[in-house]
């Protein structure tokens, strides 16, 4: 019982950072606030959403009446294409370190509905989420001015989302970002070390102990990181090694996306709430080179931590110094497991429906 008991520190194994758990300070009285389920439904078409079918968006551009998923380059893009003309100047002292970063970012609607969530979008439609998600990580990957692609999505104002309309991101950089390079440096190191791929055998441990399981299906498994930051963290992993999205078989594809479904009904029935995240594939690079190493795997920063108005933030000791959590991952796993896959709002009595 020592991890339920005693502080201590983990090592987060895929960036070689650590956090502090502190489990004893959950056995304090106060425990969190009971709130009631959050019902409150959106319509299914909003005049006023630049994300609708046919509606317009910045610039003039308007929505085709799309009735499947939706593509298109962020009007509001965070990158460009092109490095300035004249490019940054050097600093003779080696100080002040900067450089010019292309590439593009790309926006994709889940579903013309503006009223779902991925939790209640069901399996076939999160399926071709996962097929515009792979035909996006081939075309941008293939192009030689892209090193990286990074596919995410923020969800719920708490995560900074402007718009509750189903979407995600994709930002396509000339470099390999920060977070993704430091895996990309470990799990080398690890197969290099071990002569195995890191993600394989800590899925191997996880599965063995099954302390930090989630739920699993045929390609994946759904599980509370040892390392966990954020209360409710979670990964997604494939069972199999597979370096990037495009490597999966159309039957994996249809795991992925039936996994992403449950965790977010997990999510939502924890507290009763459209729960807020960030979500993020990392995978291997697009920069033309050889990754072995590479296992790739979704991550899931959920930021609430007692009930869906109390939330974690990242504030003193973990700002200054390292990150700290008191539930367990072990606690976190437990909870989410427990959970219905069948969605509060879908839930017999509930009065509401998709």
């Amino acid at each position: 019982m020592f991890f339920e008991d005693h502080p201590h520190r983990r090592l987060n194994q895929l960036t070689g950072e650590w956090v502090l758990v502190s489990p004893h300070r959950t056995k304090r009285p106060w425990q969190g606030q009971q709130e009631p389920p959050d019902r409150a439904t959106l319509p299914s078409y909003d005049e006023h959403c630049y994300l609708c079918p046919g509606n317009g968006r910045a610039g003039g551009a308007v929505n085709p009446q799309y009735t499947d998923t939706f593509v298109f380059t962020n009007d509001f893009a965070a990158l460009l294409p092109e490095e300035p003309e004249a490019g940054l100047a050097p600093q003779a002292d080696g100080l002040l370190v900067a450089e010019a970063e292309t590439g593009t970012c790309r926006v994709l609607c889940y579903s013309p509905r503006h009223d779902l969530t991925l939790a209640r979008l069901g399996a076939d439609q999160a399926a071709r989420v996962v097929d515009v998600w792979c035909d996006e990580f081939a075309h941008l990957g293939w192009r030689e001015d892209i090193g990286y692609v990074q596919i995410f999505e923020n969800r719920g104002a708490a995560m900074g989302c402007s718009n509750p309309h189903p979407h995600g991101q994709i930002w396509a950089t000339r470099s390999v970002p920060m977070y993704p390079a430091a895996e990309d440096r470990r799990q080398a190191e690890h197969l290099r070390d071990k002569g195995k791929c890191l993600l394989c055998a800590y899925l191997e441990t996880e599965l063995a102990r099954g302390e930090r399981i989630i739920f699993e299906n045929d390609s994946f498994a759904a599980l509370v990181p040892f390392w966990a930051l954020w209360p409710f963290e979670a990964m997604i992993l494939p069972k199999a090694h597979l370096a990037n999205i495009l490597e999966m078989t159309p039957a994996q594809r249809r795991d992925l996306a039936d996994a992403m479904v449950r965790l977010n009904v997990r999510y939502d029935n924890l507290f009763r709430t459209s729960f807020p995240y960030s979500m993020g594939i990392h995978q291997a690079p697009t920069d033309g080179g050889e990754h072995p190493h590479w296992h790739f795997h979704l991550h899931y920063y959920p930021p609430l931590l007692r009930s869906k108005s109390v939330k974690k933030f990242m504030v003193g000791y973990e700002m200054m110094a390292m990150p700290q959590r008191d539930l367990t991952a072990e606690s976190a796993a437990a909870r989410l497991r427990e959970q219905s896959e069948v969605h509060y709002m879908d839930a017999p009595g509930s009065g509401e429906g998709a």
